[in-house]
Order: C-alpha cells, then sequence, then structure tokens
C-alpha cells in the first residue's frame, strides 16, 4: 500500500482495524514464515497492511526507530510492505511499542484492516450501532489457565 492518508468515507467502508508488535531477538528480524504467512492473508483478501514501522531496542535499553528502506535487513525482511503508511500509525505509538521490547530486540509494528469483518464492521455502522468493546486472549494466557485447572485436579 502506498503513502496515503484515508479519508472518512474510506474508513466507514473499513473493517475492524488491529495493531501488532512482533518482537525478534537482535537487530535483524528473522521473518522469513512471519511475512510468506502474511503475504498470504493479504492475498487472500483476509487483512489489510495499513502501516508497518520497525522499532530496535539495543542492549543499553536506547530505542531507536527507523524507515524500512532506512535498514537494509529489514528492509529485506518487510520489503514487500515498504511504503504502507496510511497515517494512523504515529511516533507516540511507536515509542508506545518499543517500550514493551526487551533490551536487545527489534519489532515490527504492523496496522491491519481485518477485511473479513468488513461487511459485519459496515452493517453495524449503518444500522446505527457501534462496536464498545473488544479483547483478545493471548494463547499463553489460556495454556496457564489450562495448566491451573490440572494442577487442582
Amino acid at each position: 500500500m502506498s503513502q496515503e492518508q484515508l479519508s472518512q468515507e474510506q474508513l466507514e467502508e473499513m473493517g475492524p482495524i488491529d495493531y501488532v508488535v512482533l518482537e525478534w531477538p537482535g537487530q535483524q528480524p528473522d521473518a522469513g514464515e512471519v511475512k510468506r504467512l502474511l503475504l498470504d492473508l493479504v492475498d487472500r483478501g483476509t487483512i489489510r497492511i495499513l502501516d508497518i514501522a520497525y522499532v530496535a531496542r539495543d542492549e543499553d535499553g536506547a530505542v531507536s526507530g527507523v524507515e524500512l528502506n532506512e535498514l537494509k535487513e529489514v528492509a529485506t525482511a518487510f520489503e514487500e510492505f515498504d511504503g504502507a503508511s496510511s497515517g494512523l500509525l504515529g511516533i507516540d505509538d511507536l515509542q508506545d511499542a518499543a517500550s514493551v521490547l526487551e533490551p536487545g530486540t527489534s519489532a515490527a509494528v504492523i496496522v491491519w484492516e481485518n477485511r473479513w469483518a468488513a461487511p459485519l464492521a459496515i452493517a453495524l455502522r449503518r444500522s446505527g450501532g457501534q462496536l464498545v468493546a473488544s479483547g483478545r486472549i493471548p494463547v499463553q494466557a489460556i495454556l496457564a489457565g489450562l495448566d491451573a485447572i490440572e494442577t487442582a485436579n
């Protein structure tokens, strides 16, 4: 996706928008399979990448953010998404994302539209409704809960 600002009309026709922060050890992500699966989701129309940025935290805890085309290793890892910038992801968002990184790691910050849910979201808005809460249960939390139940029995 090329760099563009989303209009109000475009936003009204979109599905829910999510963000993820994908962390890797070191300053150079090994994103081969991740990239392949992201491309598959895009190609099938499941998601649309709106923004992608890269942040890193060195061993001393200092944070840096770069454009994909500024760092060769990162550009190679996510070259298909170079230029994806809708304007939804700002510097404050990148600073928030970097705050959760461990020292000596790097991350891709990705904002995407859930195109699979667009028809439901559009119908909800047209009917005067709105999504008022959303959430995710991390797999690690489910596994920990199952372990706790098993231990208790």
